[in-house]
């Protein structure tokens, strides 16, 4: 699958006391490239309600390579390498913008839950057409 990169600009208030970006942050930064991602897919909140589901961050594993300051610019890329069920597997990269050098590599296990009652169910036939047209037969 083609990545998906969102970009962001490194703010002062998400320093540590060493003045790199606090990890904490940095997953803040993978949910949101998620986000942005599925919503240039067309699924945006109002149509996850029409689906009655929304994806959650179960699991995420995250090796943190180089760090990033306040005023860097980022280039977040992500892609999904499987949908199976209620779960999607999400990998994602981290790099300053305009480099090669990766700062940060995550996977994420995303699943869809109904939000009714907010359990797993199988992510929607819809959600999973467009992302098997993203794959290279």
């Amino acid at each position: 699958m083609t990545p998906f990169t969102a970009q962001i600009r490194v703010r002062h208030y998400e320093m540590d006391a060493l003045g790199h970006v606090n990890n904490a942050v940095y997953q803040h930064y993978l949910e949101n490239a998620a986000i942005e991602h599925l919503e240039h897919l067309g699924f945006t909140l109002n149509r996850y309600r029409e689906l009655g589901g929304v994806f959650v961050m179960r699991r995420i594993e995250i090796d943190y390579l180089r760090s990033a300051a306040a005023g860097d610019r980022l280039d977040i890329s992500t892609w999904i390498e499987q949908m199976r069920g209620p779960r999607a597997v999400r990998r994602y990269e981290i790099r300053s913008n305009g480099s090669d050098e990766i700062l940060l590599k995550a996977e994420a296990l995303w699943v869809w839950v109904e939000i009714a009652t907010m359990r797993p169910r199988a992510i929607p036939a819809e959600i999973i057409d467009v992302f098997k047209a993203q794959f290279p037969e």
